[in-house]
């Protein structure tokens, strides 16, 4: 998320990658390659099942008015589907240095949250809105520095140019769909801050580059669409 100029709340200061990482206690499925299709991905969401988030709020530590903001969850239609994701560089002042889906803070020209997304994806890393086919929208997920952010799923082509934005974006990298949306690879991780118990999932991704460390509310979202794509 992009920040308010004048931030109003303090982010608990700590690695995630120092806190032990827990497995599931009960063993889930992972979602079939066939139905990680491109047609059988639009053929989900035009008719989406009956189904309940696993994570709708974090523990709140920001104190002031929620801010509506969404991100573009973009699958990237490769020969094997992946998950563009981009890493948030150092200075900003909230999520600095963290891995992210391109988005942001809704501005009040955005007609939706899916024009929300898409504009912040062409700021941040180039995507041209001629390559996404955006498919539909998960449930708003509220984070715990008070936005309300709504995921907008959408199918993107393979060679569309991207250029990282260096006020933002440090690094832009994907993530094999089919890796994401098996639970074996999704951790918990905990941390007692200020009084209050705070838990999220962790999805470590090892390519080249070294460990992507996805966690907090990107995982808590991948998540939810892992329960959207099982139901």
């Amino acid at each position: 998320m992009k920040p308010s100029a004048a931030p109003d709340f303090v982010l608990p200061q700590f690695d995630p990658r120092s806190l032990p990482l827990v497995g599931d206690t009960c063993a889930l499925p992972p979602v079939a390659p066939s139905a990680l299709t491109p047609q059988a991905l639009r053929e989900r969401f035009a008719r989406p099942p009956v189904w309940t988030p696993e994570i709708q709020r974090e523990p709140r530590y920001a104190v002031r008015q929620p801010a509506q903001a969404a991100v573009l969850v973009p699958i990237v239609l490769r020969a094997q589907p992946t998950v563009l994701f981009t890493l948030r560089t150092q200075h900003l002042s909230t999520h600095s240095g963290q891995v992210a889906f391109p988005g942001g803070r809704s501005d009040p020209e955005d007609a939706d949250a899916a024009a929300t997304a898409l504009r912040e994806a062409h700021e941040e890393v180039g995507l041209a809105r001629s390559g996404v086919e955006v498919l539909g929208a998960l449930p708003v997920y509220e984070t715990g520095s008070s936005f309300l952010v709504t995921p907008v799923v959408a199918l993107v082509q393979p060679d569309m140019p991207l250029q990282a934005n260096p006020a933002e974006v440090d690094d832009i990298f994907e993530v094999p769909l089919v890796f994401l949306l098996d639970p074996a690879n999704h951790r918990r991780q905990t941390l007692r801050w200020k009084g209050l118990q705070r838990q999220w999932y962790a999805m470590p991704y090892e390519d080249g580059a070294g460990t992507r460390f996805i966690w907090g509310a990107t995982a808590g979202m991948l998540r939810n669409f892992y329960r959207f794509m099982a139901a």
